[in-house]
């Protein structure tokens, strides 16, 4: 909140003395507190225009800047201007959030601007692995912030339900079912080779016995294909359930032909000069729009690739009315990229509007070693079992443990733990003390509430009481950074931070009995103070579809209940 108020002041200032005030201006906490709250480097930013060196254009910036937030402007280094703020402006600013100030809770950065996020998107020819998983928290948090930032979001699961991958499942599963069948022969050598496979044609055999034993695998294709896949992909639904989200559309790339779309576009590419044939196939220039080299979209037997149905997936997307497509991908796709990005340019609409968010590996380890592929996947550790093992809240807490481009390593050990060592039990024991003191206030008749600021002035006089309120007054700033860059890690960081805080007043200040004294003016005061603490954390963790209990067990010697 201050922050964009010294930021607004500062964009006055600039325009004031003639400057430019379009910049995109940085006010950050400097990286050593002892410099201020606030710190920009705008006077740097300004300097060649100026025609002046960085520091006099930080020293006149500074001199003619006035904020009813700020009480010190200091100029350090080659002409960084450090801010510090008022204490009265951040307890006034702490009265704003209690009341429910909108800004505060649900900052509107995204205007209704209507987004659609398409993540997992796994093929339905086996079960979901931890990479998927990361997929599917990333994305479904990404989502619940933009929609808390102002955006108006569609969340959307791509079926890839056609091609060679479904023929491969659907020949393997016949293999599988002729084995049970007693015929002896070689299992296709690019079959799917997991232990599901095996259940499927188990459950297949026990429905119909041998009737099919001798029939060609050609002649039953398309029910063979069919009865694989919508297992799986009624076990891909079950997980993401349980995973606690909700997809607004799962859309089938059958629709696309069905309905005639992969055709039309591939029309309009035609039409358009942007296919050409070669050797029987039709291929598409993507090397002329920066992917390096082209791309073919129909191959020499008249069946479109894959290319071709994301081409037309997408480009209906932008039909469909939304302003930007954002996808969640594994690494392993970058080079995917450049020749999606083409496809949208040429087909008239902006590049820009695409954005791809690529997620590196996950390592699953116990006890720091790596955890063994799973029997039933054939060749990976499913989300299923991760979910079985730790839990939901700890399985979408560790996912959002590290930024999208770093490998994560994800200790099952670990999230189990019922210690402070585990983050989110961390966190989540940070809401419960809360809670808990504030219970114990509420028994003694006692509840949050002062008249001003002046009040909270001048009773939350220690410097934990001032270093905690502005903390938690970041909380909107975070929101919108993650707005900004699709990163979602700064709020689990944020959320370890504040509660980190909050832990070091309650200790340092002797707990609840500290919170609640015989002063009823300052209690009331520092019960404002926890509250706001307790509503960022639980607000954070009913985003990020986390539980925010009210009681735990205790920790160290602390009992909460």
């Amino acid at each position: 909140m201050i922050r964009y108020k010294i930021v607004e002041d500062l964009r006055n200032t600039l325009s004031s003395l003639g400057m430019r005030a379009d910049l995109d201006l940085s006010v950050e906490p400097p990286a050593n507190p002892a410099f201020g709250d606030f710190a920009t480097n705008v006077a740097l930013q300004l300097a060649k225009e100026q025609k002046s060196p960085p520091r006099k254009v930080a020293e006149r910036i500074a001199e003619a800047f006035q904020s009813p937030w700020v009480n010190k402007v200091d100029i350090a280094g080659p002409g960084f201007i450090n801010f510090r703020v008022k204490p009265y402006a951040v307890f006034q600013a702490l009265l704003a959030a209690s009341a429910n100030d909108a800004g505060f809770w649900r900052p509107d950065v995204g205007r209704g601007r209507k987004v659609l996020l398409e993540f997992v998107s796994a093929n339905p020819t086996h079960p979901l692995h931890v990479g998927h998983g990361r997929g599917a928290v990333y994305g479904d948090v990404l989502a619940s912030l933009l929609s808390k930032t102002g955006h108006d979001v569609w969340r959307e699961y791509y079926v890839n339900d056609i091609g060679n991958q479904m023929d491969k499942l659907g020949k393997s599963l016949h293999a599988r079912y002729r084995e049970l069948c007693g015929v002896d022969e070689p299992f296709p050598e690019d079959g799917y080779q997991g232990e599901y496979v095996r259940e499927a044609a188990r459950q297949l055999f026990s429905e119909i016995g041998d009737a099919r034993r001798d029939t060609p695998y050609e002649t039953i294709a398309a029910e063979s294909k069919a009865y694989i896949s919508n297992k799986l992909l009624a076990g891909i639904r079950e997980d993401i359930a349980l995973f606690r989200i909700e997809f607004d559309r799962w859309y089938s790339e059958r629709e696309l032909y069905e309905r005639g779309v992969s055709s039309r576009v591939i029309d309009r590419l035609r039409q358009d000069g942007w296919l050409y044939e070669q050797d029987g196939k039709l291929v598409f220039r993507s090397s002329v729009l920066g992917d390096d080299e082209d791309r073919v979209v129909v191959r020499d037997n008249g069946v479109p690739t894959y290319f071709a149905s994301d081409i037309a997936y997408h480009f209906e997307k932008f039909e469909r009315g939304f302003d930007e497509l954002i996808d969640i991908w594994g690494a392993d796709h970058h080079g995917y990229v450049p020749r999606m990005k083409a496809s949208i340019q040429a087909l008239g609409r902006d590049p820009e509007k695409f954005r791809v968010i690529l997620l590196q590996f996950v390592r699953l380890l116990r006890n720091g070693e790596p955890v063994a592929m799973s029997g039933r996947a054939g060749n990976f550790v499913t989300v299923r079992e991760v979910l079985d093992e730790v839990g939901v809240d700890a399985t979408r807490f560790f996912f959002m443990l590290r930024s999208g481009d770093s490998p994560l390593d994800f200790d099952l050990e670990l999230a189990k733990q019922q210690s402070v060592d585990n983050p989110v039990f961390y966190v989540q024991y940070g809401h419960a003390r809360i809670s808990s003191i504030l219970a114990k206030a509420a028994a003694a008749g006692l509840v949050p509430g002062v008249p001003d600021a002046d009040e909270l002035e001048a009773q939350l006089v220690l410097p934990d009481e001032l270093e905690l309120t502005k903390k938690v007054l970041e909380y909107p700033h975070v929101l919108r950074t993650i707005a900004r860059t699709g990163e979602i890690h700064p709020l689990a960081f944020y959320l370890i931070d504040l509660t980190k805080q909050f832990h070091g007043y309650y200790t340092r200040n002797k707990g609840a009995d500290r919170v609640i004294s015989d002063d009823a003016a300052r209690t009331r005061a520092r019960l404002t103070l926890v509250e706001l603490v307790r509503r960022v954390i639980h607000d954070a963790l009913d985003t990020l579809k986390i539980t925010a209990p009210e009681r735990m067990a205790s920790v160290g010697g602390d009992n909460e209940e």
